[in-house]
């Protein structure tokens, strides 16, 4: 069956960086985009970054533009979030979801305070 682990959160103070992992298993990885979402409490979901099954294409929220990569390794299974110059607005649990399915993990928490 398809499972799906985030790991990498914590508590950041403003500015810091983080490096969120996402490792995925039971399909086909390499034939699939991956999105990463995020929820912060109150909030609705957003999805904040998407990268093709290659990693030739990627979006991102107008909120993280040139803060945040989202990149992939397919030999590896697993797809990253790199968030630099973190906010407090950035405070949410950060989901990784295969893109178009409904699978998702059990999502990691970042918290961004001083």
């Amino acid at each position: 069956q398809v499972q799906i682990v985030e790991s990498g959160g914590g508590l950041v103070q403003p500015g810091g960086s983080l490096r969120l992992s996402c490792g995925a298993s039971g399909f086909t990885f390499s034939s699939y985009g991956m999105n990463w979402y995020r929820q912060a409490p109150g909030k609705e979901r957003e999805l904040v970054a998407g990268i093709t099954n290659t990693g030739g294409n990627t979006n991102y929220a107008e909120s993280v533009k040139g803060r945040f990569t989202i990149s992939r390794d397919n030999a590896k299974n697993m797809v990253y979030l790199h968030m630099n110059s973190l906010k407090p607005e950035d405070t949410a649990v950060y989901y990784c979801t295969v893109a178009g399915y409904d699978y998702w993990g059990q999502g990691t928490q970042v918290t961004v305070s001083s």
